[in-house]
């Protein structure tokens, strides 16, 4: 918890700077006077005189701001007039607006680059057994198989291929290709004998069968995919369970249960799951090679309940160490994906947007401070490289977010200088009060369903 709390604490102050940094150095650049420097809202907790700049900390700390010299909040000496930003010419009141989500925007860049340039450790794109009759499974996948690259198919033909590094590459590319409604070309590396690779076959995986809407945490399941591949073998036997007492011990490779083979670990773990149809426990035979040993142990699992089902468990930990790979790129590399993943991001986040605006994408996908906080969290236990690549996602998110038309956010106002440059005149008062009030309803109403997602997340409801 503590952990969590920090690295989410780290996470909004240094956005939330960043992107107030943003504001702040173009509004100098402009000679635009700046009165406040505020990371947070409320009552002040810090403060500090820099020059005319009087910067603080305050006790909400979700969010910040940046009070400029303006005629309309306050009169001001003629001396200092030049300098109001209302004073200011367009384009520069648009620069000094547009700065803070292009300062989250680069930092997400530096941070994504950062990341590519020291690697980080991923999980390999080799899959499990599919699901039986899912899009996968249509395809030809197999258990054991590994995808090395992909393209986006016409008429079944591969149009570009894309190298894939790891799982989280093949993800990323499978809710592209979902979103798009296109169908995938796989070079699939199969399974060979040993530690030796097997051939490589081309797959067309239908992928256009899904919609936007099924894009959420369960898009890999929808396909088939049942996770990364691990053989079919007992990792660790916990004391005091079935598996102790039938005799089985760690090390020890299924080669058969009741007299079927299981292609790896997840086949092990269904088998076992589906042993007691009834929910009555009954004794299950499993062959396994133990060394230079075939033995034939029978353990018969305890019945867990396990949510509104019981499951028969044999109380081990199932299944080999998955296999990782160290994803990182060269410097100029590094920092060409770094940009393009920056891209990537940043359109896809519009377009899931724009779907769940139309009711063509799920609303499930809107997350809230606590999913944020959740993740920041678990990144931040696994290691500072994927800490950073957590915070250039949540900054390329609050960097598109604070550009959408909505009249309280930076895009708003860019809005509002758009009709000016336009027209030729300035928003009148009136409908700037009124789409104000617009906007705060629209932003409640994200905020709302955001916070419902987590609480349903936390429930075990998503």
């Amino acid at each position: 918890m503590l952990t969590t709390v920090l690295a989410f604490l780290v996470t909004i102050g240094v956005l939330v700077v960043i992107h107030e940094y943003g504001h702040y150095r173009a509004a100098v650049a402009c000679n635009v006077k700046v009165l406040r420097f505020s990371v947070g809202f409320g009552r002040v907790l810090w403060r500090r005189q820099r020059g005319e700049t009087e910067f603080v900390v305050s006790a909400l700390p979700l969010g910040g701001y940046v009070k400029m010299l303006d005629e309309r909040e306050g009169p001001v000496p003629p001396v200092d007039q030049p300098r109001a930003f209302n004073r200011k010419p367009l384009s520069q009141r648009a620069f000094i607006v547009a700065a803070g989500p292009a300062a989250n925007l680069l930092l997400a860049v530096l941070l994504y680059a950062i990341v590519n340039w020291v690697g980080v450790q991923e999980l390999k794109a080799r899959l499990a057994a599919p699901v039986p009759a899912s899009i996968a499974a249509s395809a030809g996948m197999q258990s054991g198989d590994e995808v090395i690259a992909l393209a986006p198919a016409v008429d079944g033909e591969a149009v570009d291929w894309h190298t894939v590094r790891s799982m989280s590459d093949l993800q990323w590319h499978l809710t592209e290709a979902v979103l798009q409604s296109e169908d995938l070309r796989l070079q699939v590396r199969r399974a060979g004998q040993g530690r030796e690779p097997g051939e490589t076959v081309e797959l067309l995986l239908d992928t256009s069968r899904l919609s936007a809407a099924d894009v959420d945490p369960k898009l890999m399941d929808r396909l088939g995919f049942s996770g990364p591949y691990a053989r079919a073998e007992i990792r660790r036997v916990i004391e005091g369970g079935p598996a102790e007492a039938a005799g089985l011990k760690a090390g020890d490779k299924v080669l058969a249960v009741d007299g079927r083979e299981p292609r790896d670990a997840g086949q092990l773990r269904q088998w076992i799951s589906q042993s007691a149809p009834q929910g009555i426990a009954r004794p299950v035979s499993l062959e396994v090679q133990r060394d230079d040993q075939r033995l034939t142990l029978s353990v018969t699992p305890v019945i867990r309940t396990e949510g509104e089902q019981r499951v028969p468990r044999i109380v081990a930990e199932i299944g080999s160490p998955v296999e990782m790979v160290l994803v990182n790129y060269g410097p100029l590399e590094g920092l060409t994906k770094a940009a393009r993943r920056t891209w990537d991001i940043s359109t896809l986040t519009l377009e899931m947007l724009g779907k769940m605006l139309i009711g063509q994408a799920s609303i499930k996908n809107l997350s809230g401070p606590l999913t944020i906080a959740d993740y920041a969290g678990r990144s931040a236990e696994l290691g500072w490289a994927y800490y950073l690549g957590f915070l250039a996602m949540v900054s390329v998110s609050l960097g598109v977010l604070n550009l959408l038309p909505l009249p309280i956010l930076d895009g708003g106002h860019l809005m509002y200088y758009l009709f000016e440059g336009v027209t030729g005149r300035p928003v009148s008062d009136a409908w700037l009060e009124r789409l104000q009030r617009g906007g705060v309803a629209v932003m409640f109403l994200m905020m709302s369903l955001a916070l419902y997602n987590d609480f349903a997340r936390l429930l075990g409801m998503h």
